[in-house]
């Protein structure tokens, strides 16, 4: 896939498309990802801009358009999640999923980047993430938090990955209509799925299928600031079914 930069960049400075557009026509990049904070009105105007200016759109970032009732600012990739034990939640996950779906074969794009939700517990990587900043004088406790939390989603991921295979079924099934791609991304928070071994069980869950992996360069780090995979882990094991990179810097681990 080509080096694209994503509307994420400035989407929240622009209410029209135009705008949006030549601000990134100035950078000299020919190619786009959509990102999750577009309105339905939006992701349509640039839709029109984007050809008359030979932009090609290649990719979107679940949910897009955002789901209705929610404000850009609202519509985070999680707003609805895949892994949702709460089958209502999770329906609407798949529909507004399967809504990006449609999108993107409707532009011409190859894939679409999704989040799968999370373990419903509560997320300490922040925290974890504030020791490690500290360095040597809060290793100790660095140490005892990453146990405990290690622990506690291992205890219960199991429900919230099986409700993501379900919700992954419906998608492939859509996907494969539609002749759109889905990337699976490298998470930053300790509690979303997938963990690195999660990727590989969803990638043997659905060989030949429309569903890839999605490296993020920036998460894939903090992972390894943190101790959670060792330098590579994620492209040593799933290079073979990576589908895009997001090139995304950190500083220290944030």
């Amino acid at each position: 896939m080509a080096l694209a930069l994503s509307t994420s960049w400035n989407a929240y400075r622009f209410t029209e498309a135009a705008g949006l557009l030549f601000e990134i026509s100035q950078l000299q990049f020919k190619t786009i990802e959509l990102s999750f904070n577009l309105t339905d009105h939006l992701v349509a105007e640039l839709a029109s801009q984007a050809n008359e200016l030979g932009i090609i759109i290649q990719s979107l970032h679940n949910y897009c358009p955002i789901p209705p009732g929610l404000t850009p600012v609202q519509a985070l990739p999680d707003c609805y999640s895949l892994a949702a034990l709460d089958e209502a939640e999770r329906a609407l996950a798949v529909k507004y999923t399967k809504v990006t779906i449609d999108t993107a074969a409707k532009l011409g794009a190859k894939a679409v980047v999704l989040h799968c939700g999370r373990v419903q517990i509560a997320d300490a990587t922040r925290q974890l993430i504030n020791l490690y900043n500290q360095g040597e004088p809060a290793q100790e406790n660095f140490n005892r938090l990453k146990e405990q939390m290690i622990a506690q989603r291992k205890s219960q991921s199991a429900l919230f990955l099986k409700q993501v295979i379900a919700s992954l079924e419906e998608l492939n099934l859509q996907a494969t209509q539609q002749g759109v791609m889905l990337g699976i991304e490298t998470r930053f928070y300790h509690a979303e799925i997938p963990d690195i071994s999660e990727i590989g069980i969803i990638l043997n869950r659905f060989p030949d299928s429309q569903i890839c992996y999605w490296h993020d360069t920036g998460h894939a780090k903090v992972m390894q600031n943190l101790g959670f995979i060792e330098k590579d882990d994620y492209l040593k094991a799933y290079s073979q079914d990576l589908l895009g990179i997001h090139l995304h810097n950190i500083i220290g681990s944030s």
